[in-house]
Parts: C-alpha cells; sequence; structure tokens
C-alpha cells in the first residue's frame, strides 16, 4: 500500500508501524539499515537540556547531523573506536502517543513520546522525550527527512552522556 500512497492515505497505524521498525533496528544495532531511512536532505538534531526549543542554527546542541553526519555517526558507532559503545549498549527504544499532526502532499508532521534505555557496565540509564518527525511518503515507502529527539530531563544525569542514537 505505502508504495503509491500519499501523506493523506497513510494512517497513524502505518506511522507507528514505521517508528516501531526504526526503533527494532537501533536496538538491533542494525544502524546501517537505521541510516538507510532517511532522505538525502535528512535532518537528526538532539537540543541541548536547557534549551529544547534551540536552533541549531544559533544555539548549542547536542546532535545536528545532517546526512553525511548520520552516516560518519554510524560508521563510527560501528568501530572498535567508538569507545563509549565498544562493545555495543544492550538499548530498548519505546515509542508511544504516535500523532499525525498535519498532512500535506507527500509529507506527515509526526510527533510521538519516547524512552530509551542503555545498558550497559551493569548499569541502566535512561532518556525521556518528544520525537518530533518530517516523514515523506515516496515510491519505497516512507523516510525520515527531519527527526528532532527533545529531552524531557533537565539534565543529562543520571545517563551523562547521549553515545546511543535516541
Amino acid at each position: 500500500m505505502l508504495e503509491t500512497a500519499r501523506a493523506g492515505s497513510i494512517t497513524r497505524s502505518d506511522v507507528e508501524e514505521f517508528l516501531y521498525g526504526e526503533a527494532r533496528l537501533l536496538d538491533a544495532w542494525q544502524l546501517d539499515a537505521w541510516a538507510a531511512l532517511f532522505t538525502e536532505d535528512a535532518r537528526y538534531v538532539v537540543p541541548a537540556n536547557d534549551k529544547p526549543d534551540g536552533d541549531p542554527a544559533r544555539d548549542l546542541v547536542v546532535i545536528d547531523d545532517d546526512h553525511n553526519r548520520i552516516l560518519a555517526r554510524v560508521t563510527r558507532l560501528k568501530s572498535r573506536h567508538a569507545h563509549r559503545e565498544y562493545p555495543s549498549s544492550r538499548t530498548r527504544h519505546q515509542v508511544t502517543n504516535v500523532l499525525v499532526l498535519d498532512r500535506s502532499g507527500d509529507t506527515l508532521q509526526v510527533e510521538a513520546a519516547f524512552t530509551v534505555w542503555r545498558f550497559r557496565n551493569e548499569r541502566a540509564d535512561y532518556y525521556v522525550g518528544r520525537y518530533d518527525y518530517v516523514l515523506v511518503v515516496n515510491e519505497g515507502g516512507l523516510r525520515i527527512r527531519s527527526k528532532r529527539a527533545t529531552m524531557d530531563m533537565t539534565s543529562l544525569h543520571p545517563a551523562g552522556a547521549v553515545s546511543i542514537i535516541l
């Protein structure tokens, strides 16, 4: 169905299935497949905790990746040189409260809540927040044009850092 669909015919269930599939790829550390979900003009942004509405063009953010940086992040996380993630953490991405806020042409604006658990070195860290996506419908199905992961936590404690993909 998605192969010939326009944004107006995509259901919330279709979007949920896509987001759950993205979470599954991240939890399985299938990072190349995750990166393939993004369009060539994609952005992946994680704003700083003290400036959740921050604009990467003028504010300090934790992550501000274009498509090339997304691919570089994947390459780095898969290498032995990613000391913070070698061997890889075990993660569990939970996506809830999925809302399709707007549909126009081949574009959907989507909001969802997330909790990401990271297990490493006998520690459990968590990240809680909101995803804002711009998804596009093309001949291959849904793809991510923009993903913004805004954390609700006012500090990175207890996690300490964002060394995984949210």
